[in-house]
């Protein structure tokens, strides 16, 4: 790669990542997310919600737990494991998520080790 290609390369990057970060809030992209009672939980009367992608996983369990009144609750991602609170919805749907949707179960009591 020649100086002068190096330069347009630099300022390309350079652009997109100005771009990235002056979004406005309204353009957060949103994650469909399908949250299926399992075992002995209640089934939602509404069970898929769209979310804020930049939103952490701990506001998916806090949701659920106001809505179903419980403090202690087992969420999983597609029946398999159980992500971090910390876990950005929009990584999670990225790495796990099909068919347009993040695929979230959970139980009141452990359904899967």
């Amino acid at each position: 790669m020649n100086e002068k290609q190096g330069l347009s390369w630099s300022a390309s990057l350079f652009c997109e990542l100005r771009t990235m970060s002056t979004e406005s809030p309204s353009s957060v992209r949103k994650v469909v997310v399908h949250l299926r009672a399992t075992g002995d939980a209640p089934i939602l009367k509404q069970s898929k919600f769209k979310i804020a992608g930049t939103d952490k996983f701990a506001k998916v369990i806090d949701f659920l737990r106001r809505q179903l009144h419980r403090e202690t609750l087992f969420v999983y991602v597609n029946s398999a494991f159980s992500p971090n609170p910390d876990e950005l919805v929009i990584d999670l749907f990225n790495n796990f998520g099909f068919d347009g949707k993040l695929v979230v179960n959970y139980a009141c009591s452990m359904a899967w080790g």
